[in-house]
């Protein structure tokens, strides 16, 4: 491809790059195949599955596949690891279809059990590490686990609910010491990352896998309260990979630059694994491409500039928090981040100050995209001078992926420009809800996944969201639905009404806060209703303020509570 003139941006159109690159014989080339009966465009060249891409990871040798702490893993002992952990797995009964949890922080360890499981056509479900205990009693009861992989901390959490999990035969536990009671130790396995270099180099096990095999359970939580299992396949996370290429390639040419050849790159990954964002969007692509991803135990800012420093780090983000953080931080200065090349996120509004002072403060291209559980992660993307041009978009949808603005009947196609509920249709959708065929069949219809957010479509096709038809709050790229916290605050004796809003907040996009009315005569404090929605719910589900209502909260004909009104209070 020749390079053509940059100074006049953009130097092709969306539908001139897509020639371009989706030309036959390109990298980015496609084809239209069935799935599950719907004819699908798909990417020609993404490798077939999870274990396809395991084995093309071993081609990048002794680069760091991780790096956390002192633990400096490369992709040929990653792989030796991989294999190990598969037997090991075989050996205790896991095959293909079985469910096996996993419960852990971004740890080396994580990559090689969710592959692992992967390579045995087996499904990983991977459960939400900031969870209680409960909640994760009901991932692993859900799901139907036959095995868990957990850290220590998890399980901790967990054990108290094993007598609840039937199905749950084996436990697996790393970073414990020595194994807790009826469980064993990862360790004894396939040792500690440290020796995983030394293990013994033999195949993966030989399970036959389709592309639209079952692979993955992530959770996301519904506006009944209780979390859904979004059912992915190996699919939907290998289409990820080409879809970051293909986004990366675009900006290239809307530049006007030829796009460069793959070229491998050191991540600070600090959102959780557990999450679609940076299993599906990051690691799948670092597998693939040969990516390093540095892990930090827990965020910090100070730490992060340390490690951008001292690993050379090119891209970090995940959500708009961890961009203010470094931006806004007064010991900036005394760290060298001039190898940042991008600061990118998703899961969360970002305000376009955001995505003007990443440009002129880091001299980095900042970067967003929409998804969702149930895509899997990357339908839109945005970055460079399309974001800095247009910084309060997601970005156009990947040419695999179709976008539709719908009227409330759900049929009716709006124009350009019109908002409406937005669908999604692609490779990247995954097949259904878990064991819940009802709302399987209101969120996907005919290939296309419902999403409940309302957006619309300009008129080159780039999405702007504009609210969230479901009820939800992102803090910080953590979805919290309204009604299950509204549930736990009807819960406590005193409570008679409840609601909860987002309040905007600069760093985490918004926080949740609640306004509640009071029984005649009962009593509670701020302080009382915030530790008992803790003692039932994640942390950051804790409403930051509680207001206090004289009246009942106001409501419209149909008894739905007129939230808009409820921002008065703060």
């Amino acid at each position: 491809m020749a390079d053509t003139d940059a100074t006049a941006w953009p130097s092709l159109s969306l539908e001139e790059v897509e020639a371009l690159l989706c030309a036959p014989g390109q990298r980015f080339e496609m084809e239209t195949i069935p799935i599950r009966g719907i004819p699908t465009r798909v990417w020609k060249n993404a490798p077939p599955n999870l274990r396809a891409l395991v084995e093309l990871s071993r081609t990048h040798g002794a680069r760091a596949a991780t790096i956390l702490e002192s633990d400096r893993v490369s992709f040929d002992a990653q792989y030796r690891a991989i294999a190990a952990l598969a037997r090991a797995l075989a050996e205790r009964g896991v095959g293909k279809d079985d469910r096996v949890g996993m419960a852990m922080r971004n740890l080396p360890e994580f990559i090689v059990a969710f592959f692992a499981i992967a390579s045995l056509g087996a499904i990983a479900v991977p459960l939400n590490a900031w969870w209680t205990g409960p909640e994760l009693e009901y991932g692993l009861k859900d799901s139907g686990a036959k095995l868990l992989i957990t850290d220590a901390q998890r399980w901790e959490r967990i054990a108290p609910s094993r007598p609840n999990l039937p199905d749950l035969q084996h436990v697996i536990v790393t970073r414990a010491g020595a194994a807790p009671e009826n469980t064993e130790a990862l360790e004894v396995l396939i040792g500690h990352p440290s020796d995983w270099a030394t293990l013994p180099d033999q195949p993966l096990p030989d399970t036959p896998l389709d592309s639209d095999d079952d692979a993955t359970i992530f959770y996301t939580s519904g506006t009944t309260g209780a979390p859904k299992g979004a059912l992915g396949t190996h699919r939907n996370l290998v289409t990820n990979i080409m879809s970051g290429g293909y986004n990366a390639a675009r900006a290239c040419l809307r530049r006007g630059e030829t796009p460069p050849e793959p070229q491998q790159k050191v991540f600070l990954t600090v959102i959780p694994l557990f999450h679609v964002t940076a299993c599906s969007a990051t690691l799948m692509g670092a597998m693939a491409a040969g990516h390093t991803m540095v892990f930090m135990r827990k965020w910090d800012a100070v730490e992060a500039m340390r490690l951008i420093e001292r690993e050379r780090v090119n891209v970090t983000g995940g959500v708009p928090t961890i961009a203010w953080q470094l931006l806004e931080h007064p010991e900036r200065a005394k760290y060298d981040l001039s190898s940042l090349e991008a600061i990118a996120y998703g899961g969360a509004p970002s305000a376009p100050e955001l995505v003007r002072r990443i440009r002129e403060e880091f001299g980095a291209l900042p970067g967003n995209g929409w998804g969702m559980t149930e895509t899997m992660a990357t339908v839109t993307g945005h970055s460079a001078e399309d974001y800095l041009n247009r910084p309060d978009s997601a970005g156009p949808p990947v040419p695999v992926a179709d976008l539709e603005i719908r009227a409330e009947d759900g049929e009716t196609v709006l124009p350009r420009n019109t908002v409406g509920e937005l669908w999604s249709r692609g490779p990247m959708n995954v097949r259904c809800y878990w064991n819940k065929p009802e709302a399987s069949a209101a969120t996907f219809v005919d290939g296309w996944v419902r999403t409940g957010d309302l957006a619309r479509l300009d008129e080159e096709g780039f999405l702007f969201i504009v609210d969230r038809a479901k009820d939800m709050i992102i803090r910080g790229g953590e979805n919290i639905y309204s009604i299950e916290v509204e549930n736990a605050l009807y819960e406590h004796p005193a409570v008679v009404d409840a609601a909860l809003i987002g309040l905007p907040h600069k760093t985490f996009g918004e926080e949740p806060a609640a306004v509640v009315h009071l029984a005649p005569g009962a009593e509670a404090t701020e302080t009382e209703l915030q530790n008992w929605v803790r003692a039932r719910l994640a942390p950051f589900k804790v409403p930051v303020r509680v207001a206090f209502a004289p009246e009942m909260l106001p409501r419209n004909a149909n008894g739905k509570i007129l939230k808009r009104e409820l921002r008065a209070h703060f």
